[in-house]
């Protein structure tokens, strides 16, 4: 079979790292994407390195952005985020990407999609995937967003320009209810493990809450730790396809098992020492929780920011499993101790008239454009 090109950008935003499209680009009908966007990944490898593609052999090094004209009159563009597998020949388009959406403001200013006012560019974003709107703010330099800088981000070796990301009324994001089955923490029945408490809250992403020592984690380990404890996944999975069901995103747990990317699983700790995958060591007044995320099967390197705004939204619900454990009062930027860091992340969250409604999520990220020409696919 003869190869095939489109023209792509491969762009860094956050701690991720994805092909960027135009999906003007891409066929028409999305039930096509699948074959087109895994072979530009090199997916699926059942060695799990995506050696014969773009993707990096992990969740976060494993995605595709793809970038039309707005479809909402209240947006400047729209944007599709695609979570390419890396053993299976499988897309999903059921979440967004945070840390990949530092890089689409920048991005669609590059390709001349939006302008900028003077130095600083805002770009309202639809993210189709969750309809909800994201602004992005940027520094700009001429007809090209400004890259560099001296703002760093925890799982980045350099330094970058400040990318500030607004999620506007994030709740919901997923399931269509800031609390899914309008309670802040309850009782999951788990196979494998029995009834298990968990919170379940969909804010920018559905995310289902669990507490460290009840899966029996320290919830200080590092990724790789946590990769070599598969009896540890395994139940983790179950708690995720459980949640999924209880939440309404799927049926079943049959169902489940073929939507991997929602809910997330957060396994959440109160305030402990720890140590980074760079070997920096942590003390427990660093921070106000220590979180790990399992991301499609994997757990994450850093952490995903639409888990992070999820995780302060959640701290500010009182009764809330992450509520009951952290450390900050509910006006402070919630400062989460991950594997590559700590990020911290501020949530507007208000209670009116019975229920419970998040106003905003704000992070700041950097991103780098790598490279740009054609991606080449069989």
């Amino acid at each position: 079979m003869s190869q095939r090109s489109l023209p792509a950008v491969f762009m860094r935003g956050g701690t991720s790292k994805g092909l960027m499209l135009h999906r003007r680009d891409l066929p028409e009908d999305e039930g096509e994407w699948a074959d087109v966007l895994c072979a530009m990944m090199g997916s699926p490898d059942p060695y799990g390195r995506q050696l014969d593609g773009m993707g990096g052999g992990i969740s976060s090094l494993s995605k595709v952005c793809v970038l039309a004209p707005p479809t909402r009159e209240d947006a400047d563009v729209d944007y599709t985020f695609v979570q390419v597998a890396v053993k299976e020949r499988r897309i999903d388009l059921r979440s967004n990407c945070g840390n990949m959406s530092s890089a689409v403001g920048p991005f669609a200013y590059d390709e001349g999609l939006v302008g900028a006012d003077a130095q600083r560019c805002v770009v309202r974003i639809n993210n189709t995937n969750t309809n909800k709107i994201i602004r992005s703010t940027f520094e700009v330099d001429g007809p090209h967003a400004r890259y560099d800088g001296e703002f760093t981000i925890p799982g980045v070796g350099t330094t970058g320009a400040p990318i500030r990301l607004d999620f506007l009324a994030p709740g919901g994001a997923t399931t269509g209810a800031l609390l899914p089955t309008g309670h802040a923490a309850q009782w999951l029945d788990v196979d494998g493990l029995g009834a298990v408490e968990v919170s379940m809250v969909d804010a920018a992403n559905a995310a289902v809450f669990v507490r460290a020592r009840d899966v029996g984690l320290s919830g200080v380990e590092l990724p790789d730790e946590l990769e070599s404890r598969t009896e540890v996944l395994a139940l983790l999975e179950s708690i995720r396809r459980a949640a999924s069901v209880r939440m309404s995103i799927t049926a079943d747990v049959t169902s489940a098992a073929a939507v991997p990317s929602v809910p997330f699983v957060c396994v959440v700790s109160e305030p402990r020492a720890s140590r980074t995958s760079s070997g920096l060591d942590l003390a427990a007044g660093d921070a106000d929780l220590v979180a790990r995320v399992i991301s499609n099967g994997q757990p994450h390197r850093a952490l995903p920011l639409t888990v992070s705004l999820c995780t302060a939204v959640a701290a500010r619900l009182p009764g809330s499993i992450v509520a009951r454990l952290v450390a900050a009062s509910p006006g402070d930027a919630l400062r989460l101790a991950m594997p590559s860091g700590v990020l911290s992340v501020d949530a507007v969250v208000e209670h009116s008239d019975g229920e419970w409604t998040a106003r905003s999520g704000t992070f700041y990220r950097t991103a780098r454009r790598l490279f740009d020409g054609r991606v080449w696919y069989r």
